[in-house]
């Protein structure tokens, strides 16, 4: 197959159907967390049980990701993209209209399977459809929707979820089932080059590329374990439940500034160098996030230190938005030709990562620390993770967004 003339500009009018279904992930992903009293109650489960529909989603994500991504690597993309979506719109229909928590429970596993396979998908597909020197903003735009999910679509599924938990599911089908359509109709097919199934582990065999993954597993172990927990450590500062939405609205909003800022930067400079100032940021927010929410525990919550611990909270969103981009740049630079295999496995490290931060989080509360101990938690992470970014980033390597095929194996993009 030959490989078509790259287009001088992004083909928004089909990206944006990506991001939309970004947008149905990214709300999945969230809001049922802010309503477990209340699916404990409609399902006559406990707390602590109504919770295994957010775990259970997280760890099928975490190891189903990889296997279907190798299983579907040959596959034409918009073919892998239109079942991934069509899976994850049915599973969220079956846990809508599930009677009893076993049959949500098994809605959720089916909703994880398409969900797992559709993210890594769709990153692989926007980095072999996009202009080499645009594939940064290109991944930033298709991310954004994950971004507006958390800006716009988890408040507004809260608010919905106050009436009926079920109603935001719904609204994950019916935003999901627009994204399909709008992909069958606007999204060019993309063949990519055939592999066998040798080359397309290949990437499990580069102990620098599995390395690296620990760095996505603590961004995201860093961020859960204060995110999880936000409404408990800001409530001490703005303890009205409208001011926890109004400000789970502004970090939503600081992810997607994060995520189209640094978007334009790994294509001005290396993905490597953008993750490292990324890191960098975080991990002195951390820190002065930690001395904050400390002293208000010693000194009392007054209005100056809840004006820092927001803006600790949404430098956060700013930081963990920012560090999608170049993280996934890199990492598919790192293995151009496996880059389904590699995003499945970013997939499931950002779904490990997850569910890492929540419990070790909860495991800090549990030993009788207070809230205001996680952001040291996450401080401490950040170390680890900025280390192993050194490290693996050390010996010469730039993570540069051009994606280099053997001459016989090109994709070729179909209108």
């Amino acid at each position: 197959m030959s490989e078509p003339t790259p287009v001088a500009r992004l083909p928004y009018h089909a990206l944006i159907w990506l991001a939309v279904a970004g947008f149905s992930t990214g709300i999945d992903g969230y809001v049922l967390a802010g309503l477990l009293p209340t699916i404990s109650t409609d399902l006559g489960v406990s707390n602590a049980l109504a919770g295994q529909l957010v775990s259970v989603f997280a760890l099928t994500s975490a190891f189903a990701g990889p296997l279907l991504g190798t299983f579907t690597s040959g596959w034409e993309r918009r073919r892998t993209i239109t079942v991934a979506l069509a899976v994850f719109v049915v599973g969220n229909v079956i846990v809508a209209l599930a009677p009893d928590f076993s049959v949500a429970l098994a809605g959720r596993v089916v909703s994880a399977l398409g969900g797992s396979l559709l993210s890594a998908a769709i990153t692989s597909y926007v980095i072999h459809l996009a202009p080499p020197d645009q594939r940064g903003r290109a991944l930033s735009f298709v991310l954004g929707g994950w971004m507006t999910a958390t800006a716009l679509g988890v408040p507004v599924g809260l608010l919905l979820g106050q009436s009926n938990w079920r109603f935001p599911l719904v609204m994950v089908a019916a935003v999901g089932t627009v994204a399909l359509l709008g992909i069958l109709a606007r999204l060019p097919h993309l063949h990519l080059p055939s592999t066998t199934l040798a080359e397309r582990l290949a990437p499990l065999r580069q102990p620098r590329l599995v390395v690296a993954l620990l760095v996505t597993i603590g961004i995201l172990s860093s961020s859960y374990a204060c995110f999880t927990f936000a409404a408990l450590i800001l409530r001490p500062y703005f303890p009205l439940g409208w001011a926890i939405i109004l400000i789970m609205f502004g970090y939503g909003a600081a992810s997607m500034l994060g995520n189209a800022f640094t978007g334009r930067l790994a294509d001005r400079h290396t993905p490597v160098r953008v993750l490292t100032v990324v890191l960098t940021g975080l991990l002195v927010n951390a820190v002065f996030g930690s001395v904050v929410f400390l002293l208000g525990a010693r000194l009392g919550a007054g209005l100056g230190l809840g004006v820092l611990g927001l803006v600790w909270f949404f430098v956060c969103g700013i930081g963990n938005g920012g560090a999608a981009v170049p993280q996934q740049a890199r990492l598919a630079a790192m293995a151009p030709q496996s880059a389904p295999i590699v995003m499945a496995l970013n997939a499931s490290a950002i779904s490990l990562g997850n569910a890492l931060g929540g419990g070790l989080g909860g495991l800090t509360l549990a030993a009788g620390a207070g809230p205001e101990h996680l952001p040291v938690v996450s401080a401490v992470i950040l170390v680890g993770a900025l280390v192993v970014h050194r490290v693996v980033s050390g010996r010469h390597y730039s993570g540069s967004l051009t994606l280099r095929r053997p001459a016989d194996r090109k994709a070729a993009i179909d209108g």
